[in-house]
């Protein structure tokens, strides 16, 4: 792709609805949960309006959907973006500071934080993450999740429409990195490779990532402090948001990331709960359905500005982690109150030796 030349306003707009004709049928355009995994769809066409605007001298309008954290995105799509968006790690942050944290109830770090119902869960929920068992995974295995999930396929910013549930599975490398390689994608019966976007021009070395918050490892969650505290203050300084959105909801949200699809020490889970119940405005839901139609007790947080509430759903008996869902908590332009934006559920973890590998192949090549 030629590049735009300086000052050429009308070039660049046409460049970026050309790479936003490059985004796939299907929301695989990023390796995040479903319940964040519209959001770089949403920023590219924000980019487009706002380019838009900017030519027309109207005033710019703050997008509807703040952008996800920086993600590492799949197949034609990380080049895509790339090259003319920088939409991937290490963009789409303002790095000059955070912005206020509407209606926070504490500082972080703090013991104030969720409701009575929900600190006593998580904390029920920690003990049980500490008295299991897990296997440490080595640096050159992989993290291997299988989930069955839908979310929105309805256009930017319009009506919600739930797409089709469909089976996903994914292989984290656990490589300390730095990295451009991170692992794969398996979804719609088509292999995706989750790769680091390089922007044009760039050394792939340069554009590497290490092992950290937004490419998580076994061991470098091993290396996060275990004290609640300790760790939510560590989490509120590497989380960044736009003005006037809410840094806690951002923070709940990378959380719910983290202990949905990774394996990492029971302390460190153990930690990441505890921290949870620190954070101001999480609820708890008395009962929640994942996306196979398990019942359990649901985490919860509502995002205020957006209208939704993202629940992150535990067996009732055992509280074991199920799935994550987003409902909208109140009547909106796009969906009544209620309505799904989004859902997800757990299917199966375990560590795998290569990537592509399934569980049972490996334990086949095992006895082989």
């Amino acid at each position: 792709m030629n590049a735009v030349p300086a000052g050429s306003e009308q070039e660049e707009r046409a460049e970026l609805e050309e790479l936003a004709g490059l985004l796939p049928a299907g929301p695989v355009e990023q390796v995040l949960p479903p319940g964040r995994r519209s959001h770089h769809k949403d920023v590219l066409m924000q980019l487009i309006d706002r380019d838009h605007e900017r030519d027309s001298g109207a005033s710019p309008v703050r997008p509807r959907r703040r952008p996800a954290r920086p993600a590492l995105v799949a197949g034609a799509v990380a080049v895509a973006l790339a090259a003319g968006l920088t939409v991937g790690i290490g963009a789409g942050r303002d790095d000059g500071g955070t912005a206020g944290r509407p209606g926070a109830s504490s500082t972080p770090g703090s013991t104030a934080g969720g409701s009575r119902g929900a600190v006593v869960t998580l904390d029920r929920i920690a003990a049980v993450a500490l008295r299991t068992d897990v296997e440490p995974v080595d640096d050159g295995q992989f993290v291997y999740v299988r989930s069955k999930g839908a979310g929105n396929e309805g256009v930017f910013d319009g009506p919600v429409e739930l797409g089709k549930m469909h089976e996903r599975q994914v292989w984290f490398s656990q490589r300390q990195g730095p990295v451009t390689d991170v692992g794969l994608i398996r979804e719609y019966g088509q292999d995706w490779p989750i790769e680091v976007g390089v922007p044009d021009g760039t050394d792939p070395e340069d554009a590497a990532v290490p092992a950290g918050f937004d490419r998580p490892t076994y061991a470098w969650l091993a290396s996060l402090p275990t004290d609640p505290d300790a760790l939510l203050k560590l989490l509120y300084a590497d989380t960044h948001v736009e003005q006037g959105e809410d840094e806690d909801q951002e923070v709940f949200g990378r959380i719910g990331d983290l202990v949905g699809e990774q394996i990492m020490p029971s302390a460190t889970a153990a930690a990441f709960y505890q921290a949870t119940a620190r954070i101001p405005g999480v609820t708890e839901v008395a009962d929640a359905v994942d996306a196979v139609g398990r019942h359990g007790i649901a985490i919860a947080r509502e995002d205020t500005r957006h209208g939704t509430r993202t629940e992150w759903i535990f067996d009732p008996g055992t509280l074991d982690y199920l799935g994550v869902r987003t409902v909208f908590s109140r009547d909106t332009e796009r969906a009544e109150a209620g309505t799904v934006y989004d859902t997800s559920a757990v299917l199966e973890r375990a560590v795998v030796d290569k990537s592509g590998q399934e569980p049972g192949e490996r334990r086949r090549a095992g006895r082989g």
